[in-house]
């Protein structure tokens, strides 16, 4: 943040949460009061709402926000009952499927995850909320409702799932064992994060697949506390311009690998850039899926379980 520091002379002072839930409980407790800019989930940005804790956002303030995507700047995942928009995305990215092109036959999708050809050589998350839906899609569930599954649905999910532990050569954790079983080439295919394909490939012959059935996504969004005073505001109004602006973009796509909610540098970008951080094909936006636990969560994590003992 040393540019917008230098921009605007106004010193950038970072505080670390290990949740979203973790910062949503300090906002309603008070605990935050020295917080200008909170940074919610774009699938968790609705609790904060419906707690009214967040400030509703003057736009025309944010003049950057005019060249965001259309599935960001349209979303109703950030307004309020009264239309109000409290928060604004400003960084995504896909969690693909990765995977070893010399042991895989074409490109990889869901099905290779459940294809009794890869036994041995697959990994998915240990995760319900993702594996689940992700059963669910398999087993032909619209995207629109894999997150809302209904008893049938969720059973038939469950029944893929079992059918698929056998074939796996582990249920992974944390992102850094996933790479290293790519690495040691335990792993040919896993449902994953980008980082063992950056960190993997050139190293060996690894690519990322991104179903056009559906593709899981994760977005951060910047807000500002309802507690926040007017001048403090202004500063809020022009560090989100700032993210969404083209220094901040080109910054975070070179070193990071990782897109704004913003198309301000997209054309100036390598196709190669623009294939990394997943805005080469903008057609991949029609297949967004934003992870969210459903009412019923406890019972998917009922189901998981019995999954994993099975």
């Amino acid at each position: 943040m040393t540019r917008f520091e230098a921009l605007t002379g106004v010193r950038v002072r970072e505080s670390y949460l290990s949740s979203d839930d973790a910062q949503f409980a300090a906002l309603r407790t008070g605990a935050a009061s020295d917080w200008d800019i909170v940074n919610p989930s774009l699938n968790g940005a609705w609790r904060y709402v419906k707690a009214g804790v967040l400030k509703p956002l003057d736009l025309a303030k944010i003049p950057t926000r005019s060249q965001m995507y259309p599935p960001f700047a349209s979303t109703d995942k950030v307004k309020g009952q009264n239309g109000a928009t409290y928060a604004v995305p400003y960084l995504w990215g896909l969690n693909p499927i990765v995977y070893r092109t010399d042991k895989i036959q074409g490109e990889a999708s869901y099905a290779t995850l459940f294809d009794p050809k890869y036994k041995g050589q697959l990994a998915m998350r240990d995760y319900a909320l993702e594996a689940i839906a992700i059963a669910a899609l398999h087993v032909g569930v619209p995207r629109e409702r894999v997150f809302a599954l209904n008893a049938s649905e969720l059973a038939e999910a469950k029944k893929a799932l079992v059918a698929q532990k056998p074939l796996l050569r582990t249920y992974w954790q944390t992102i850094g064992d996933l790479t290293n079983l790519f690495a040691t080439g335990e792993v040919a295919c896993a449902f994953s994060w980008r980082v063992p394909y950056d960190e993997l490939k050139g190293k060996m012959p690894v690519a990322m697949a991104k179903p056009k059935v559906g593709i899981m996504g994760w977005c951060d969004c910047f807000a500002m506390p309802a507690s926040i005073s007017d001048e403090k505001a202004e500063l809020g109004y022009k560090f989100i311009n700032y993210l969404l602006g083209p220094d901040y973009a080109s910054q975070i796509a070179e070193k990071g690998n990782y897109a704004t909610s913003s198309s301000i540098i997209r054309d100036t970008l390598s196709k190669e850039k623009q294939a990394d951080i997943f805005v080469d094909d903008l057609s991949v936006m029609d297949s967004f899926l934003w992870p969210i636990a459903p009412d019923n969560y406890a019972e998917w994590l009922k189901v998981w379980n019995e999954v994993k003992a099975s």
